[in-house]
């Protein structure tokens, strides 16, 4: 019995220890030796359309719709296209009231879903539209975003690229999130993100694809199914998109919703696992692949790391070493669940981490149960 359970633990921690170390710091290292050059353009400016799905925004669709009239981009060269999926609050009429200004409405009666509304949006996109930016109804964005977001474009090689989102707070998932950040940074150094940010991206017009219903993840469908088309998916951290840090517990609503888009999505784009057709295929393993494997993993190096240690297996004291860290690190995600902000630093940051893996799990029951329903609010 000592031969299996010491086979579980160490592969259990080969799994978690790869995922949330060894991946980051070689692609990092690889980013730094290996960075493949962008032909990109300031001052390019090409003709964009701005194409955002909304689903009852009433309260804030006024302020971002005023934020994108704001960006610095020539409204000769621009256009905003307001999707209004089924809302019931008054969101058209604040839509309505920007006419004069140039932001267009699409009426859908009743909710269809985001992916709906984004194809529909992008089909009333004008023809002299070659590139389309993607954003949601909650964040703002930089003045200078949309020219940052563009200049990559110049580069015949690149089809997409995302902004960089920066959480307003101190809270362990703003911690995670800048954690998240200096692994895409390196992925776009090396080749390309597997996936965008939500809250702000663009593509190429020529390169999108219809979103199957229900899709949960365009931010990743689309920038991945123009990666397999040969293109870059670039991530650059001039084009800013700032919003407010959530709560752990609000956090966990979305990492499980997007965790269920991961499943979706290699059911929806089975080339993704085919090495011929994805080139991107080690990253996606390793970024978005082993985390969900992740919390089983955990279960496993906990439930083997006591076996092995109530039994006094060889190697006893190592195993009461990292049982001890074990424990202590649960501890310390306890007390931050306990206590939320009044909780340290690293107690919060430990409340995330556990979190976050436990909504792995629930984002699973949710693909399962076909839970596909989308906000676009926390």
């Amino acid at each position: 019995m000592w031969l299996i359970s010491t086979a579980a633990y160490w592969s259990s921690l080969a799994v978690v220890g790869y995922t949330y170390a060894g991946y980051p710091a070689a692609i990092t290292a690889l980013g730094k030796l290996r960075r493949r050059p962008v032909a990109g353009d300031p001052g390019y400016e090409p003709g964009l359309a701005i194409v955002m799905a909304a689903h009852n925004e009433a309260a804030r669709i006024g302020a971002k719709l005023d934020n994108l009239l704001a960006l610095d981009y020539p409204a000769t060269r621009r256009q905003i296209v307001v999707v209004s999926d089924g809302s019931t609050d008054g969101t058209d009429d604040v839509v309505r009231g920007y006419a004069d200004r140039g932001v267009e409405l699409i009426r859908v009666e009743r909710a269809s879903g985001k992916p709906s509304a984004l194809n529909l949006g992008v089909a009333a996109v004008r023809p002299d539209a070659e590139v389309i930016v993607f954003c949601d109804a909650r964040q703002r964005i930089d003045a200078g975003a949309l020219r940052a977001l563009v200049a990559p474009l110049a580069d015949p090689d690149v089809g997409a690229v995302s902004g960089e989102l920066f959480m307003e707070g101190e809270a362990g998932p703003g911690l995670y999130w800048r954690y998240e950040k200096l692994i895409r940074a390196a992925e776009s150094q090396v080749d390309s993100v597997v996936g965008a940010t939500g809250a702000l991206y663009a593509i190429r017009r020529a390169l999108y694809r219809q979103l199957p219903p229900e899709t949960l993840l365009d931010d990743v469908f689309t920038p991945m199914q123009i990666a397999m088309q040969g293109f870059r998916v670039l991530f650059e951290p001039a084009a800013k998109v700032y919003d407010q840090e959530a709560s752990v517990q609000g956090e966990f609503a979305r990492k499980a919703r997007t965790l269920a888009g991961n499943y979706q999505l290699l059911r929806q784009l089975p080339a993704l696992l085919d090495p011929r057709k994805n080139r991107l295929l080690p990253q996606l393993l390793s970024h978005k692949l082993m985390r969900l494997a992740c919390p089983f993993a955990l279960g496993t190096l906990l439930a083997s790391n006591v076996y092995l240690v109530a039994t006094f297996a060889p190697g006893w004291p190592l195993y009461a070493a990292t049982l001890a860290g074990q424990l202590a690190g649960y501890g310390l995600a306890l007390s931050g669940a306990l206590r939320g902000e009044r909780a340290g630093k690293l107690a919060r940051t430990s409340w995330t981490f556990v979190a976050l893996n436990a909504a792995a799990v629930e984002g699973l029951r949710r693909y399962l149960k076909g839970d596909f329903a989308w906000t676009s609010g926390r």
